[in-house]
């Protein structure tokens, strides 16, 4: 028997409404038991906020602008009665949940239709990410008021969170992980390890219930299918990263750029993102150049893309991210906003996972088969003067900072750890979710140009404010940006527009006070944006926890200010 989406939306409601990590694992992993072979993965990725799998070429493409139509056309109610519930509940699923029970609406034939299950929802939803087009706009509509329609308050909650990446139970990938490992008697080490490698756990979970430690333990990379990618944490500077990695240690450029992970098998080529989007009608160069050069019949490798002029210097990189957005302005844009490729790591070759495979062999075997691609900048050395010249020599070559690399490290992918540092000679960067705006004045009168950034609370999924901002972006970027702040609108008053978290950027900062103006109790100092981070979605953003973080770290070399 079909399992009923209503039975998954109440499971996530009370996901949210307890705190206990035990009690969730446990009521995961009894539902997950439950299911049908075939529903385990929809579910999973329902659960986690997700329409689809983490690496679905899939992309619903529906703004909050649309869903909120749907839903004051479905109920009748106006704009401002439903700001009023959003201010109140500061969810638009929460919101939706409420608009829904109190509205007149009743369906005269709800007691003979059939409940939407979570099959359903998925073909819906695929349904919805098909239709493309001339048209395609009215199309979805449609499809969205059909699937709105015949869902009760509660499962109309989490359709919304869905459709706007909104989900906000406080269950992450990694209690998922957790409970997989639980519902279906597998090792936690061989789930999270299987899920690192297949870059998805929803697969993880329909294989372990079918096939059982032994279909995991043969769990290996699939060329065309995106993997996890190994993360690094931040170095103050040099000399910390060669007293983490006990002296000799290989430093690499860190450009500015944006992170993929290129697949080849035959003479197929395909680049995913770092979100494990599949960007390859973007970068019909970079596909070129790999389909001519990676000697391997088959490979997973690993580098940067950066945009540069004329004279192969680096360029800023928002110029990079629009080669990223307008697919039918490629072959102008190509001519406009040429891109390198700098390669830096290789996962698997010829049919071998390289990943227990230690770094200087993996640079050893990504020389043998990179052909003319260049090679990430690198020297190998334990002197710190060497590494810091090094380092100034990357900052005068127009890029970010320097990459310092364990010699025996492995690649770990999904996991953050020291073996890989990432070392800017400024006070790291965070990446923001822009929460609400504000109007300018003068020049900038009808531009929402003053941004609210909140970092994500990783405990709740709260996206908590740290601050706000007008500095940073031209005025061609302000225009883009108020034009997509106003389609995820959810409170417009007295200037100051409310919307969904959904666009990341990168902050720069001086420092992080102390404040009682803000929940979180700390405000940046002279925050400026310095680029938008389209690569990002918002459960990518940096946590309050991060937050608080550094600003503990600010008072190890200088002291607290006595209030």
């Amino acid at each position: 028997m079909s399992t009923p989406f209503k039975v998954l939306a109440e499971l996530c409601e009370k996901l949210e409404a307890t705190k206990s990590r035990l009690l969730m694992l446990d009521l995961a992993a009894k539902f997950l038991n439950a299911l049908e072979a075939q529903e385990i993965e929809p579910a999973v990725s329902m659960i986690l906020g997700r329409p689809f799998q983490k690496w679905s070429p899939y992309n619903l493409g529906v703004s909050w602008a649309t869903v909120s139509g749907m839903i004051r056309r479905i109920t009748g109610v106006e704009w401002k009665t439903f700001a009023e519930v959003f201010s109140k509940t500061g969810d638009v699923g929460s919101a939706t949940k409420i608009i829904l029970e109190s509205s007149r609406v009743r369906r005269q034939t709800a007691l003979l239709e059939n409940a939407l299950t979570i099959l359903e929802v998925r073909r819906s939803f695929e349904e919805i990410a098909e239709t493309t087009g001339y048209g395609s706009r009215e199309r979805k509509e449609r499809l969205i008021e059909v699937l709105l329609g015949q869902a009760s308050p509660i499962e109309a909650k989490y359709l919304v969170r869905i459709f706007i990446a909104g989900v906000r139970t406080g269950f992450h990938e990694g209690l998922m992980e957790q409970a997989v490992a639980k519902a279906f008697q597998i090792p936690l080490k061989v789930v999270q390890e299987s899920s690192m490698t297949a870059g998805d756990i929803g697969e993880i979970a329909v294989m372990a219930r079918t096939e059982g430690l032994k279909g995991l333990s043969k769990i290996g990379f699939r060329v065309f299918r995106p993997v996890n990618l190994m993360l690094a944490q931040m170095a103050a500077n040099v000399t910390e990263a060669l007293r983490e990695h006990d002296g000799r240690t290989a430093f690499e450029y860190k450009y500015d750029g944006v992170r993929v992970q290129i697949h080849k098998l035959d003479d197929k080529v395909k680049v995913f993102s770092r979100r494990l989007v599949d960007v390859t009608e973007s970068l019909p160069e970079i596909i070129e150049i790999s389909r001519k050069n990676i000697m391997a019949k088959e490979a997973i490798l690993e580098g940067e893309i950066i945009a540069v002029d004329d004279l192969d210097h680096p360029i800023p990189f928002q110029h990079l991210m629009r080669r990223f957005k307008k697919i039918h302005a490629m072959e102008d844009n190509v001519q406009r906003i040429p891109l390198k490729l700098y390669l830096f790591d290789i996962l698997y070759v010829s049919g071998k996972s390289l990943v227990s495979v230690p770094y200087p062999q993996r640079r050893q075997l990504l020389t043998e088969n990179a052909g003319k691609i260049q090679l990430t900048s690198q020297i190998v050395t334990s002197e710190v003067e060497k590494a810091e010249d090094f380092l100034k020599e990357a900052m005068d070559a127009g890029h970010e900072g320097l990459m310092a690399k364990r010699l025996d490290s492995l690649y770990t992918p999904g996991t953050r750890g020291k073996v890989w540092l990432k070392i800017k000679p400024v006070l790291e960067p965070l990446d923001l979710v822009i929460v609400a705006a504000e109007y300018g004045y003068g020049r900038r009168h009808g531009w929402l140009s003053d941004y609210y950034l909140a970092a994500r609370d990783a405990d709740t999924g709260e996206f908590l404010p740290v601050g706000k901002t007008f500095k940073g972006l031209t005025d061609a970027e302000i225009i883009e940006m108020t034009e997509k702040l106003k389609e995820s609108a959810i409170e417009d008053e007295h200037g100051k527009v409310t919307v969904t978290p959904r666009i990341v950027v990168e902050v720069a900062y001086n420092e992080i006070q102390k404040s009682p103006k803000y929940k979180c109790g700390m405000a940046l100092r002279f925050a400026r944006i310095t680029r938008i981070r389209d690569d990002k979605v918002p459960e990518d953003a940096d946590t309050i926890q991060k937050v608080r973080e550094i600003y503990e770290q600010q008072f190890l070399r200088k002291g607290r200010y006595k209030s």
